[in-house]
Parts: structure tokens; sequence; C-alpha cells
């Protein structure tokens, strides 16, 4: 994050979530929700966010799970297999915390996308699938199917980029996947790979950020 915006962003402990507000000087009326991978915290994702669309504002969320020196958005058993009772629990307190953001910093969730990576990526998914309507546009990057039981939640009107790692051995097996579950729950799929691993870079910004681009152009 740059030194003008963790300036002007102090960390905030108000609502559920501890989180950082980053309002950019001409703000478009857009609106970034911003979460993490694991092991980290929520400056990481903060300057792609940026790159993506720089006069949203951005609400960068730190999750409430402890990992070595930083954070994670739900309890995890091995790398590809997660707490079922967390994954719930988070989400929900997740979705309380939109919710009240939302309303006490006047953010229009109708113009609001939410960019995850990684574990942090795998909580928009399960907020989509557990708590429909709340989201309308998901940018996932290297994402992955995390909830056991099959849902058939009803996504139509919900638009979804999903960009995999070629060389993520970790998540990447896992993409085509998820790419299914959301086309079969009704959402507009994007479904994109980049020449990386597991890592996000300035190929996913481009990507993303066109993607967007896309859909104010329709709007």
């Amino acid at each position: 994050m740059s030194e003008h915006a963790s300036k002007n962003s102090e960390l905030q402990h108000d609502l559920p979530f501890a989180y950082r507000l980053i309002r950019p000087e001409e703000a478009s009326g857009e609106c970034l929700f911003v979460l993490h991978g694991s092991g980290v915290d929520e400056t990481t994702l903060a300057p792609l966010a940026r790159q993506i669309a720089p006069r949203a504002v951005l609400i960068a969320v730190r999750g409430r799970i402890r990992q070595e020196d930083g954070f994670r958005w739900f309890e995890r058993i091995t790398p590809t297999s997660f707490e079922q009772k967390s994954i719930r629990a988070e989400t929900a307190a997740f979705a309380q915390f939109v919710a009240e953001a939302a309303t006490r910093h006047g953010l229009d969730l109708s113009r609001s996308t939410f960019l995850g990576y990684s574990n942090g990526a795998n909580l928009v998914s399960t907020l989509m699938l557990l708590h429909p309507g709340l989201v309308r546009q998901a940018a996932l990057l290297r994402a992955m199917p995390v909830l056991d039981d099959a849902l058939t939640t009803d996504l139509a009107g919900t638009r979804v980029l999903i960009i995999a790692g070629a060389a993520d051995q970790t998540y990447g097996p896992f993409a085509p996947a998820l790419v299914t579950l959301f086309s079969r729950c009704g959402a507009e799929v994007d479904a994109r790979i980049v020449a990386s691993g597991h890592e996000f870079g300035d190929a996913d910004a481009a990507i993303a950020q066109q993607w967007l681009a896309a859909a104010s152009a329709v709007a």
C-alpha cells in the first residue's frame, strides 16, 4: 500500500472485522471490498486493487483467523481441505460486516465488487453461495471450491471473474470445478488463465480492469 494511502486509512475496529477505508480524492462511486490471502494482512492486496480501480473506494479487510505473523479467513485442515463450521461462521460474520460497512460509509453494494485472492477469494465464493444477493460482482484470483455440500444457489445476475495460474499446482487443478459450480448456479462467469503460479501480478490487474470496464460500459 502506498505511503499516501496508509496515512489516510488507519485500521478501524468498529465493525466485526478490522479494515481500512481508502477513499480517493475523486471517487467514482464504485467500491472494492478487498480480501487478502493467507498469512498476511489487509495491506497486501490494496496496491493491486488500486491498480484495477484507481477511483474506487477500497474496503481492505483483515481476516480474523491467526496464521503465523498474519491472518486468514477460516480454519484449514490441509492446504486444500477446510473446516466447514469455521467457513460458515466466518462467512456469516462477513455478510454482517458488509451490510454494516455499506450503511456506515454510504457504499452502494450494487456498484461494489469483491476482490479476493487465494483464501480471501474462497471467502468471497462462500459469501455468494451462502448469502446470495449480497455480491453482484466478484473477481476471484487463485480460488477453489471449499464447501463440502453441493449447493444450488440461484446466482442469476451475478458476474464472476475467475483467474487461475497455469503453474499453480495447489489451487490450479480445482479451478475448473469452481467455474462449473458458478456456471451451474446461473452466474455469468469469465474464466481466465495467466502464466503464473499461485502469486498474483500485473496480468491479473489488466484482466480485472478490463472486466470491470466492460461492466461499466454495459451499465
